[in-house]
């Protein structure tokens, strides 16, 4: 079982659009949405929902009203103004640190779980895909999104899929690194703009502490052919493997549709991305086809 994830150093350039795309064409394989934060590729490939997890992150601190003397020492250590005056827990603030709880004299508080979002195990008109969601304000996404990782090797295992294709956050920060720690492979979308170069090259440096083999794809490279000179050059220099897709305006009206662009009428642009797909397949010796 080999693992790919799709990922981009900034919103906007295609990255879910081009994931979904790769999903119709791969077989045998299972895919997992990791973008807990705004799950978008649920909305193309319209999964059924077959099952339904609750997620715990950050513990909440709870009072017990009979064991607390009132003392306030909760309400003077805690950083985040989650306890008040009277000893009342602000839930939207309360990080779960647990310093209430260890200050306390008189054991009063203790610290109890609490839903932060909820994972899925659903099955697509292209096959299985495992998503979640983060609940508003609620941290802990890195661990929301190992959860969705681990439930896609459970399903994978079990039914015999032999590749795992992600959907990686936006970004570098922890939720990008659980998509693609223990990876086999990463695409990096990128655009030829000056915010899509300077994203490119952080997230390739994440890619690189890691020691993952990367890709590029630079997404909708006619609006700029001299970012794009400058984004080849780049992967040259790096000895990355990089490929091409022209601005499209396809995309949008297959989002529109809720569909991918190879469901729609037959275009250049889906014989460019079917080509990039088993570019990918081989370059990183992938076994699905």
């Amino acid at each position: 079982m080999k693992q790919l994830t799709v990922i981009s150093g900034k919103g906007g350039t295609g990255k879910t659009s081009l994931t979904a795309a790769f999903a119709s064409l791969a077989t045998n394989a299972v895919f997992a949405d990791c973008d807990v934060d705004a799950s978008d590729l649920p909305l193309v490939l319209k999964p059924v929902i077959k099952k339904t997890m609750g997620f715990h992150g950050l513990k909440l601190a709870s009072v017990d009203a009979i064991l607390c003397d009132d003392c306030q020492a909760c309400y003077r250590a805690c950083n985040f103004n989650a306890i008040d005056e009277d000893i009342h827990i602000n839930e939207d603030r309360c990080e779960g640190c647990g310093v209430c709880a260890y200050v306390c004299p008189q054991k009063a508080i203790t610290l109890v779980e609490r839903e932060s979002g909820l994972a899925y195990i659903s099955e697509t008109r292209f096959g299985p895909l495992c998503h979640a969601v983060l609940h508003t304000a609620e941290e802990a996404s890195g661990k929301l999104v190992t959860l969705v990782r681990e439930n896609a090797i459970h399903l994978a295992e079990d039914k015999n899929h032999d590749l795992i294709l992600i959907d990686g956050p936006p970004g570098i920060g922890c939720p990008v690194i659980a998509a693609i720690s223990g990876v086999d492979a990463v695409l990096i979308v990128t655009e030829p703009t000056l915010s899509g170069i300077h994203d490119l090259k952080r997230v390739h440096q994440v890619a690189q502490h890691f020691n993952i083999p990367t890709a590029v794809c630079i997404n909708k490279y006619t609006i700029n052919e001299e970012n794009t000179a400058a984004i080849e050059q780049y992967c040259k220099e790096h000895e990355l493997f990089v490929d091409k897709l022209p601005y499209d305006p396809v995309f949008t009206e297959a989002m529109v549709q809720e569909k991918t662009v190879m469901e729609l009428e037959k275009t250049s642009l889906q014989q460019q991305i079917t080509h990039l797909w088993s570019s990918l397949l081989k370059y990183f010796d992938l076994t699905s086809s």
